[in-house]
């Protein structure tokens, strides 16, 4: 939770002070002052909040492995508007912010000062790694807004301690997980205005690590990029919390044993792209892939994790290598185990799936999936009479209301930025 208190003397470092652009459109008039000035300079001082008559300011850095912190502060009005977009009909999609966090590193893992960018795109070389050779990881998260003004994070840590998992896995440096939860608040904090209104959607979070350097042979990259962008979403499936329709892959693969199926790694998503696309030309939501040694074990679908439930036992793939160790699969596991439900983290047979009674997905797009049909060789099998079953309505309930501060957090898995 962010301390409170007002920030004593910000002092401007001349060589690191530069002047942005303030916000487009409404916020123009309320950054008018010089107030509005984004500052970056060297500070050791943690990130803090300030609320000083009609203005609010935030200050917050980022350590950097030499000790020193790299602070930004921003200040706005108190009664910033939100962004002119259509709140009850947004989908998940890119929508252009604000601001954007990078951060550069080189290979001997000291990542240097990160800054707050204008949203835009970015200059890479034809060389570099993540183009040539697919040296690359992603994270997703999100932030809420709350009624009381706070905006919340969903354990951030998390994501940060499996994108050092992943760097590992591909040969490449990472933030510590202070450096990665302190750039994601700065960058929340920085387009705030985006963040929807309670019960709106949510503010989507994807913080990128990158091979940027130039590489001709097959090596790890001189140098890295951490970059944060974001974006306001609603639902993942365009049906909302209505089940969804999926379709078992029995030909493609996702992930292989002693592959990176583990690890969020970027080609990861474009093997699934084909059979998607064409079980989606057919009607399905999504496809649900089979382990490819037997191919009679469920893995994941596309980009969730998934559960069934029989009777007071919720099932789900166990974590070995081939499937992403999903942080709302590990929050869904301890809520379910929280409310007397038994637990199992198995090999699932495709037999077991289809004779469930119900099947739902997980994921920090999703949240929770229900699924109301799945499709196997041509036979489909529906779940419940509208597909929503009682446990899936169950656990997005009591995890929606934890992730939106709508219940209290008795599990300690929310961050507050006042």
């Amino acid at each position: 939770m962010e301390s409170g208190g007002a920030l004593a003397g910000l002092h401007r470092n001349p060589t690191f002070h530069h002047l942005l652009r303030p916000p487009r459109t409404a916020v123009n008039n309320l950054l008018s002052s010089s107030s509005s000035t984004y500052k970056r300079h060297f500070s050791p001082l943690p990130l803090k909040f300030q609320k000083q008559s009609h203005f609010a300011s935030y200050s917050y850095n980022c350590s950097i492995n030499d000790g020193s912190a790299f602070q930004v502060a921003y200040s706005a009005s108190a009664t910033q508007s939100l962004a002119n977009i259509d709140w009850d009909n947004l989908g998940f999609g890119v929508m252009p912010t604000d601001y954007m966090y990078s951060m550069k590193c080189s290979q001997d893992g000291n990542f240097s000062k990160g800054e707050l960018q204008r949203f835009g795109n970015i200059e890479l070389s034809p060389a570099s790694g993540i183009l040539n050779y697919g040296q690359g990881l992603f994270e997703g998260l999100k932030a809420y807004k709350r009624h009381d003004g706070n905006i919340l994070l969903f354990r951030p840590e998390e994501n940060a301690l499996r994108m050092k998992m992943g760097a590992e896995r591909i040969c490449m440096p990472s933030p510590s997980v202070e450096q990665f939860v302190e750039a994601v608040k700065a960058t929340v904090l920085a387009n705030e205005r985006w963040i929807p209104p309670p019960g709106k959607g949510s503010l989507y979070i994807r913080p990128l690590l990158m091979g940027s350097g130039a590489i001709l042979g097959v090596a790890p990259a001189p140098e890295y990029t951490f970059l944060i962008y974001v974006s306001p979403v609603g639902n993942y499936f365009k049906e909302g919390m209505a089940p969804i329709n999926l379709v078992i892959e029995t030909e493609m693969h996702r992930a292989t044993p002693g592959g990176t199926g583990g690890v969020k790694t970027i080609g990861n998503y474009a093997a699934v792209l084909k059979a998607q696309s064409a079980a989606k030309a057919k009607g399905y939501s999504d496809v649900l892939y089979l382990d490819s040694v037997n191919k009679r074990y469920l893995e994941e679908v596309s980009s969730c994790n998934v559960f069934i439930v029989k009777g007071n036992l919720i099932a789900t793939p166990a974590i070995k290598g081939t499937i992403l160790p999903g942080i709302t699969r590990k929050s869904i596991i301890d809520v379910a185990l929280s409310q007397g439900f038994q637990v199992e983290e198995r090999q699932v047979s495709v037999d077991e799936l289809l004779d469930a009674d119900e099947v739902f997905c997980t994921g920090t797009a999703v949240v929770v999936s229900p699924v109301g049909s799945i499709t196997h060789l041509g036979k489909r099998v529906s779940y419940g009479s509208d597909g929503v079953g009682r446990v899936s309505k169950q656990l997005y309930s009591t995890l929606t209301s934890l992730q939106m501060g709508l219940a209290t957090d008795n599990m300690n898995w929310t961050v507050v930025l006042k």
